[in-house]
């Protein structure tokens, strides 16, 4: 069964409008959250990877939303950037440097209480010898008394 001459017209028409559109396709900017679809990270990473320059932005676009009165702008992403980190399975990788990252900074952390721990608790409680107690009974009034009746005792 062939196609008659007006209908091949009519399909080499569609066909080549349905090719241009493919190719605009392709150099739309990709927004984040379709950003965030196609790597599967989360808006989080997405805006960590971006800060640090991992994630690379074309550019920004503002835009007006329905029902609301102020604009909202966003960055917009490279599709073949996108496409690149993704058949590189960077995400995965990212993920695990900043899990590193964590790490370190919680171990210099904790290091840094444990220094601040010591080093304050000397500072906070001061050692009492003897002859600061002895010094310190002698010169109240009345100890005397009390010390007589076996009341007070040295620890």
């Amino acid at each position: 069964m062939q196609m008659e001459q007006s209908e091949s017209d009519q399909f080499k028409t569609a066909s080549a409008k349905i090719d241009r559109l493919l190719q605009r396709i392709e150099t739309l900017p990709v927004l984040p959250r379709e950003a965030e679809d196609i790597l599967s990270i989360s808006s989080r990473e997405r805006q960590k990877w971006l800060k640090d320059g991992r994630l690379k932005s074309i550019g920004t676009r503002t835009v007006k939303m329905r029902g609301r009165a102020r604009k909202v702008t966003f960055h917009v992403f490279d599709p073949c950037e996108i496409e690149d980190v993704l058949d590189r399975d960077l995400p995965t990788l990212w993920r695990a440097e900043d899990a590193l990252e964590v790490a370190e900074n919680r171990r210099r952390g904790a290091g840094k209480a444990a220094r601040t721990r010591s080093s304050g608790s000397a500072q906070i409680l001061p050692v009492v010898t003897n002859s600061a107690r002895e010094q310190t009974r002698t010169s109240l009034k009345g100890w005397d008394t009390f010390d007589k009746d076996g009341l007070l005792r040295d620890p």
